[in-house]
């Protein structure tokens, strides 16, 4: 049973009829109870009431009439004779004998007579012997009479109490059977909030949990249409850059013109690759793209494999790579997200520190966390566009070095799903410093984590 609906009713009901069964019951059998000492008190205040009468005499007798209130009643003197009988045994001709026994065990007691239980009260007073009976068959059913007049009230007010249920339940569950129909009347492309006015404290906390994932969506998918728009933006330039080299090389007039065409071509094809993979990079880095999972690896050994990755390009610019890993430094990372966010960092400070630069990687822990921390040579970046390098497609203005401006974003994206902290200052080399915090290796941890700062100064 998946509804909460019918498991509701189906709880409360049986809860009501369980409820209902166990004060009937208790009330049916206190209300016997009461009546029975009810007639025991009856029977003992008739009896009381006749044991200051005097003699009745036979023509007298039929005054005393309690047939009417099946009660039997009997008064013996000390020789044995009968004073008073309401009732005669049936057995005797002469209706003189009487019904009840002669002898008789003072107060309370129960005998049987004619196969047939009676409940008696004997009482001695002033030399005679009163006795009062009644049939028990008489009490119990006027017992149970009364006991279900009390009852009834309970039997009348199920039906009530159902409905009663049916509709607390119906109209408890009202706001998220409300909040259901406004979620599935919304359009597939709509993402705005959920009307949370009104609604119950029970189910508040679930709109807010749904618009709170709501609001993140759109935020992610407004990233992900700007990345779009962006991307196309950005592969527009090489394909038409393309283009027009392949028009060029087709309309060479000689050799030397058209093997120019050909390398125009092949950079072109090579940059257009480059922004490819950097867009492919940045997609994965990005919330939502590849999950990432999170071992204890070396980053010095990382580092170095990055470094090497670098090496022919800093060759070509006449640039230096220096490595200070003397120690293994254990981090919680994916290794082949890191080895790019580190080349990433090395190309940018070869690419932009212009020829012949020097670009300096040192690992290591500070303040027992580990840290990679890289330096150049270069120009450095100004404190005021420190915050947006990190922006996708941002290039600087002034500078001649042609790249996709997506380098620092991929950084940011892989620091971010590794819950790193970057921070950006001035480099001792005259250039850029670019320090990144990771968290250290726990051996129980294994997941992917959200978030990360960025501090520039």
């Amino acid at each position: 049973m998946n509804s909460l609906r019918a498991r509701l009713l189906l709880f409360l009901l049986t809860l009501a009829v369980v409820v209902a069964a166990v004060l009937g019951i208790a009330t049916y059998r206190a209300v016997l109870r009461e009546t029975d000492d009810l007639f025991d008190y009856q029977l003992r205040q008739m009896a009381l009431s006749l044991r200051d009468q005097g003699y009745v005499a036979p023509d007298t007798q039929g005054a005393i009439d309690v047939e009417a209130f099946d009660y039997v009643v009997q008064i013996w003197a000390d020789d044995g004779t009968v004073v008073y009988a309401s009732h005669t045994a049936p057995s005797s001709p002469a209706a003189t004998l009487p019904l009840l026994p002669a002898r008789a065990v003072l107060g309370f007691s129960n005998i049987e007579l004619s196969g047939a239980r009676w409940r008696m009260f004997s009482a001695a007073a002033r030399g005679r012997v009163i006795q009062v009976a009644q049939p028990l068959v008489i009490r119990r059913d006027r017992a149970a009479a009364a006991a279900l007049r009390s009852v009834a009230p309970w039997l009348l007010a199920a039906p009530l109490v159902a409905l009663a249920v049916w509709w607390l339940v119906g109209t408890s569950l009202a706001p998220l059977h409300a909040v259901t129909v406004a979620t599935r009347k919304r359009a597939a492309d709509s993402l705005a909030a959920l009307p949370a006015s009104g609604l119950p404290s029970e189910v508040a906390p679930l709109v807010e949990a749904l618009n709170a994932l709501l609001g993140r969506l759109r935020v992610s998918f407004d990233a992900q249409r700007a990345f779009v728009a962006d991307a196309a933006h950005e592969l527009r330039s090489p394909l038409t850059a393309l283009k027009l080299q392949i028009d060029l090389l087709r309309r060479a007039p000689d050799d030397a013109t058209r093997a120019h065409a050909m390398n125009e071509l092949g950079r072109g094809v090579e940059r257009a690759q480059r922004l490819v993979e950097q867009l492919l990079a940045l997609a994965r880095a990005e919330p939502g793209g590849a999950e990432t999972m999170l071992a204890a690896i070396d980053l010095a050994e990382t580092a170095r494999l990055a470094a090497a990755d670098s090496v022919p390009m800093a060759a070509a610019r006449g640039a230096e790579i220096e490595l200070d890993a003397p120690q293994p430094v254990s981090v919680l990372g994916e290794a082949s997200a890191l080895r790019v966010l580190i080349r990433n960092l090395i190309d940018n400070a070869v690419r932009y520190s212009g020829m012949g630069a020097r670009v300096a990687i040192h690992v290591a822990h500070d303040k027992d966390l580990p840290l990679l921390r890289i330096d150049d040579s270069g120009p450095g970046i100004a404190p005021a566009e420190r915050a947006r390098v990190f922006d996708r497609f941002y290039r600087r203005e002034g500078q001649d070095e042609a790249g996709s401006g997506l380098g620092l974003a991929i950084v940011r994206a892989i620091a971010q799903r590794h819950n790193a902290s970057i921070e950006l200052a001035d480099s001792p080399l005259g250039g850029l410093r670019v320090d990144v915090r990771l968290p250290a290796a726990r051996p129980e941890v294994v997941r992917s984590i959200p978030n990360a700062g960025l501090t520039f100064r």
